[in-house]
Formats: C-alpha cells, sequence, structure tokens
C-alpha cells in the first residue's frame, strides 16, 4: 500500500485528487494539509511514503519547504503538482530534493502513475526537464540568465513579472521591504536589465508568465 499526504491550499482540489486516487487499490490517502506549516506537522507526526505537494501554498512554500522536508525526511518521496509548465520550475524543484513534478493540467491522466513511479524510488520528469538536469550538470554550460538566479531571487522574479510591488512580495514571502529590494537589484544586474518592464518582457518571451501567474 502506499501512503500519500496530499497538501494544497483549495479543499476543491484535495477533493478531486481524492477522486482520482479513489480509482486506485493501491493508493490510500494518510492525511492532509492546507498551508506549509500543517505540511511539516504531518511530516513530523505521520508514517507515509509520498508528500504530493504544492507549489503555492500560504506560509513556507514552493522551493523553500521542499528543502525542509527533504532535509528532515530525506527517504521521504515528494511529488509536486504545479501549474507551472516551464521546466526551470521543475529543475529547481528536483534539485532541491522532489522525486517528481507534475502539472495540474496533466495530474488526472498521469497522477496515479506518477506516485507509483516516485514511490517505487523512480523519478517522475519530462524528457525536457531530463535534458536540461544533464546540460546543467555538464562544465561550462551556459543557459538564459534566469537560470543565474538563486531560488529565492527566481521567487522574487516570478512575483514581480507577476504585477506584484516590493511591499507586496515582503508580505507573501515574510520578508522585508529592504531585503525584497535588494534581491530586485541582484535580478536586474545578474539579467542586465534596468527596469520591470524588461523582465516582464523577458519572462513573457521565455514562457515563464502563465493565465495562473501570481495566483500564489
Amino acid at each position: 500500500m502506499i501512503r500519500i499526504v496530499l497538501a494544497d491550499d483549495h479543499t476543491i482540489v484535495r477533493e478531486g485528487l481524492k477522486q482520482i486516487l479513489a480509482g486506485a487499490s493501491e493508493v490510500t490517502v494518510a492525511g492532509e494539509a492546507c498551508n506549509g506549516l500543517e505540511v511539516m506537522a504531518r511530516v513530523r507526526d505521520l508514517e507515509f511514503d509520498v508528500l504530493l505537494l504544492d507549489m503555492s501554498m500560504p506560509g513556507k512554500s514552493g522551493i523553500e519547504l521542499i528543502k525542509q522536508v527533504h532535509s528532515e525526511k530525506p527517504r521521504l518521496r515528494i511529488l509536486v503538482l504545479s501549474m507551472h509548465e516551464e521546466p526551470q520550475y521543475a529543475m529547481r524543484a528536483i534539485k532541491a530534493g522532489a522525486a517528481g513534478y507534475l502539472t495540474k493540467d496533466s495530474a488526472s491522466a498521469m497522477l496515479v502513475s506518477a506516485i507509483r513511479k516516485v514511490a517505487g524510488g523512480g523519478a517522475f520528469i519530462s524528457t525536457e526537464v531530463a535534458e536540461q538536469l544533464a546540460l546543467d550538470a555538464m562544465p561550462q554550460s551556459d543557459g538564459p540568465p534566469h537560470h543565474a538566479l538563486s531560488d529565492r531571487e527566481f521567487q522574487v522574479f516570478h512575483l514581480l513579472v507577476s504585477g506584484k510591488s516590493v511591499t507586496e512580495i515582503g508580505g507573501r514571502l515574510n520578508l522585508s521591504v529592504k531585503t525584497v529590494s535588494t534581491h530586485k537589484a541582484h535580478i536586474m544586474q545578474k539579467m542586465g536589465m534596468s527596469n520591470q518592464a524588461a523582465l516582464i518582457r523577458y519572462a513573457i518571451n521565455h514562457g515563464l508568465l502563465d493565465e495562473s501567474a501570481g495566483a500564489g
């Protein structure tokens, strides 16, 4: 039996996932979580095999949360469920400790097979992500400018191009306005851009924005 915990801040999403999993007799839902604090509580209090983790939840989430879960329970398999199709998100999740990355658009068709794969010790990633991970591992591998951003900078970058102000980003990420402004300056410098409009154009051209961008 594969025991999983569902972590998503939307009740309707968790209910939908449970409906998908109802047809898989070897999968049982051991618990649920709707924010980062609840995720860590489940990780510490429950025995289970796979954490199905939404990338965007209130409080600590995304790469930070993956890293914390992985550091406390390195053998726990993490399958990320995200609205973002861009391989960059998947690459950062895998590097942080996730075993698989599944977009919400493909969840209905591939969720059960993805859970089976990661529960069995395998990785569930797209061919594009596997190729990019291989390229990044090669010496002198040059990628697009946003690959040079740290995980936190990439998080701030995505919120900036989604139209969030420095104050809003600080509130969402529990950072001071000064810290967010420093991250913004580093992002501009690393990407060779002088204003937010240029960042937004870059994000559009590289498929880093979608209709759900900034939703959480």
